[in-house]
């Protein structure tokens, strides 16, 4: 097993340090080609890696080739994760990308850089009280169902400005932005393209709402949109996080 928080002397006898590298540049690459087409920055897009794929070890590798944004769907993986990465010279940055239950909470959230899976009042109160007794503010993203599906995840859009004006009303918790998934491209209803962009405008209302941004309980404007069959299609539509896995460890996993 080679040494998981190793550098460049010894990447050259580690191949799938070299493939992971690759990986990876060749999704920067794609990331600054979508935002040259929508005339955005790409420094102004955060990739998140999302490692529930992989083992701790490639995890690190991960962060080794220089990204520190770290997404996992299962508290139980973050929490291994993030102890095995807990002496790595560049600190993870760990997002919440799934389903987290109230009673995970508390030995989750100290953990995390952002949590984008808020998707009930009942998980806001939740996460409201852990972190004004911890008394630190946890981040957070409002998740939106953009599919009529009702086994998805995700506020309607009815709900969600309810449950944002609950979420800015705390002082345990920042609301910086919404998420959401498109439905595959090959099913019936909206392109992905159209349903973020409905999120998209979903989150200027909510900005309009909580306007100015340097009152209390604001809404910061992150879109958390896009994964790695249609990231390229958020980005156009604004979208300010990106949320990668399958196309950055291929070549490294039994199925691809």
């Amino acid at each position: 097993m080679v040494d998981a928080f190793s550098h460049a002397p010894a990447e050259a006898a580690d191949p799938r340090t070299a493939r992971l590298r690759a990986n990876l540049a060749a999704v920067r690459g794609r990331v600054a080609d979508a935002c040259g087409r929508a005339g955005r920055n790409p420094d102004d897009v955060r990739l998140v890696g999302v490692s529930k794929y992989v083992s701790a070890d490639d995890t690190a590798r991960l962060v080794d080739c220089g990204l520190r944004d770290l997404g996992e769907s299962r508290p139980q993986l973050l929490w291994e994760k993030a102890e095995a990465l807990a002496g790595h010279p560049q600190a993870p940055r760990w997002h919440m990308i799934g389903h987290l239950q109230r009673n995970k909470l508390r030995r989750t959230l100290p953990l995390l850089s952002l949590l984008h899976s808020l998707d009930s009042h009942r998980l806001a109160t939740a996460i409201s009280e852990e972190a004004a007794k911890s008394g630190t503010p946890c981040n957070v993203l409002i998740e939106v169902n953009l599919t009529s599906d009702p086994g998805r995840t995700g506020v309607s859009f009815a709900e969600l400005e309810p449950l944002a004006e609950a979420v800015a009303a705390s002082s345990a918790m920042q609301l910086c932005g919404l998420m959401g998934m498109a439905d595959r491209p090959d099913r019936p209803g909206d392109s992905p393209r159209t349903q973020f962009a409905r999120l998209r405008e979903a989150r200027d209302r909510l900005q309009s709402l909580f306007a100015p941004a340097t009152t209390p309980g604001h809404v910061r404007g992150e879109l958390s949109l896009g994964m790695s069959g249609d990231f390229e299609e958020a980005i156009l539509e604004g979208s300010t996080m990106v949320r990668i896995g399958s196309v950055l460890w291929k070549g490294l996993m039994p199925e691809s």
